[in-house]
């Protein structure tokens, strides 16, 4: 796997490279800052970008934002987001701008694993968000989700995270046809069409998440 890194903290930047690199991964490029991380993608062309939020000048939002550009450029660019705090309205944008996104919160990435496996999963083109980034984002808008049920919510925001169904189960400790009757009821609460398909899990972790969704692109003709 290609991972282009955004840090601007060296040390930071230098152990995720190290660290990739030892469990087989090519890291190209290990930038730090907005302008030559959108170089570096559009040269390398990753298989999954790793972003921090606050990059050089202002330390505000320049990386989530340069994750945006790039995904203009490289549609379909996987990126994890690491940061120390929710940056509310780009995270909605890069959510809603298509799967293949994490947003994980530097302090609550405890093991190794972890961001390994949620790295994985984005490459993928899967979701993999911090619980408490969902938290906070759900908090800015949550009347789509009114008609759910507590327990909808949890699976939701399983869902939210990047689990798939097994996962959910083993957490919730359920089985996974009671999973499975909870998606469908999510999809249906929300209007969506009651299939367990990836493109409207994405749908309805956007409309949990207040996110605009944007519409799917049309069929090929025969």
């Amino acid at each position: 796997m290609r991972v282009v890194i955004a840090e601007d903290n060296a040390l930071l930047a230098q152990g995720l490279r190290a660290m990739l690199e030892a469990l087989g991964n090519e890291v190209p490029a290990v930038t730090e800052d907005a302008e030559s991380f959108v170089t570096a993608v559009l040269a390398h062309r990753p298989d999954v970008a790793v972003v921090d939020v606050r990059l050089p000048p202002t330390f505000t939002d320049e990386g989530i934002r340069a994750a945006l550009r790039a995904r203009e450029h490289a549609p379909g660019l996987p990126v994890l987001v690491l940061s120390q705090y929710v940056e509310d309205t780009y995270a909605r944008e890069l959510i809603a701008d298509g799967s293949g996104v994490g947003y994980l919160l530097k302090d609550r990435v405890a093991r190794v694993d972890d961001f390994i496996d949620a790295l994985h999963r984005v490459a993928a083109g899967g979701t993999a968000l911090d619980p408490e980034v969902v938290r906070q984002l759900l908090a800015a808008g949550a009347d789509p989700v009114a008609r759910l049920t507590e327990r909808d919510r949890e699976v939701l925001a399983m869902m939210a995270q990047g689990y798939g169904n097994t996962e959910i189960a083993d957490r919730l400790v359920v089985t996974e046809r009671a999973v499975h009757k909870h998606v469908g009821n999510i999809f249906l609460k929300l209007g969506l069409p009651p299939e367990d398909s990836g493109h409207r899990r994405v749908l309805a972790v956007l409309t949990y998440l207040g996110a605009p969704q944007r519409p799917a692109a049309p069929s090929p003709g025969p």
